[in-house]
């Protein structure tokens, strides 16, 4: 019996039957080994548990559907559903008797808390709920097949995971074909983590006295003007001020004796000239934050 489900599923997914569109191609799982080889791991486990779970409240659901509704879609809908996740649940109940891994055979505390909220509405009321909570529970539980179908190292699991997505794709498509799934209520795509038009490192790369300058609103362009020249001239008078003796003794008998020369290298134009330098870095500095205010 449990074969003959899955045979039944595999064709209502097949190419075929679902009409699929010239040039989009359907993955062919029969290429994919099933022999149990791989790491098994928690995340596999966990994925196999929740397979599982999803086909015990969904069935219920879909049987719900087909004698509650007064909609023939949504009835059609729910027959469908439930139908495929009984060849669904077979597929995962062989898988985890392979690898080992056992199974729930409740659904759990929330879904039987839908359940029971399917069973307490009527007509209209009936049908929005059932559309909304299944769609809202395929689509958390789809990117989640995803990296198990991309990371398993497990053939089995990749092989399940493999159907399983096109399940719940599929689930997806036939809910959101009722018409009225409430697309507000589902959650947004999460913000990427980097914008792709983003600046480029080197912009994004600013110098320390970039961010002091750029990011000091109380300090206005003419106080660091000043407190620019106060250090300057700070910087003449201790570089004078330990000059070795023979140089402050030159400099003492400038008036006496004229220099027809210039100083010595490393002398007083060094100096001048790196002085200059470190306030044309600050200056350029300076413009750079007025322009930004």
């Amino acid at each position: 019996m449990g074969g003959a489900l899955t045979a039944v599923a595999l064709v209502l997914l097949s190419p075929g039957s679902a009409h699929a569109e010239p040039g989009v191609p359907e993955p062919p799982s029969g290429l994919l080994s099933d022999r149990g080889e791989g790491d098994l791991s928690e995340a596999d486990r966990d994925f196999l548990t929740k397979v599982r779970l999803a086909g015990l409240w969904e069935t219920p659901a879909g049987k719900m559907a087909q004698q509650k509704s007064q909609s023939q879609r949504i009835q059609s809908i729910g027959r469908d559903i439930a139908a495929q996740h009984d060849a669904l649940d077979t597929m995962v109940v062989d898988a985890a008797e392979k690898l080992g891994v056992v199974l729930p055979n409740q659904p759990n505390q929330d879904q039987q808390g839908w359940l029971e909220e399917m069973r307490q509405a009527q007509g209209k009321t009936f049908d929005q709920i059932y559309i909304d909570r299944l769609r809202a529970a395929h689509g958390k539980i789809f990117p989640a097949i995803a990296s198990i179908r991309a990371g398993t190292r497990n053939d089995t699991v990749r092989k399940l995971a493999q159907r399983a997505n096109q399940f719940v794709m599929t689930h997806m498509t036939l809910l959101e074909s009722s018409g009225i799934v409430d697309f507000r209520a589902l959650p947004t795509v999460p913000a990427p983590a980097v914008a792709a038009n983003g600046p480029s490192a080197p912009a994004r790369a600013l110098s320390g006295a970039e961010r002091s300058v750029a990011a000091s609103p109380l300090i206005s362009t003419p106080v660091l003007i000043v407190l620019l020249v106060t250090a300057v001239g700070a910087g003449l008078f201790v570089t004078r001020r330990f000059l070795p003796a023979g140089r402050r003794a030159g400099s003492r008998y400038r008036g006496r004796y004229r220099y027809t020369s210039s100083p010595p290298p490393g002398g007083e134009r060094t100096f001048a000239g790196r002085t200059a330098e470190v306030a044309g870095r600050y200056l350029n500095l300076l413009r750079r934050a007025a322009r930004r205010s």
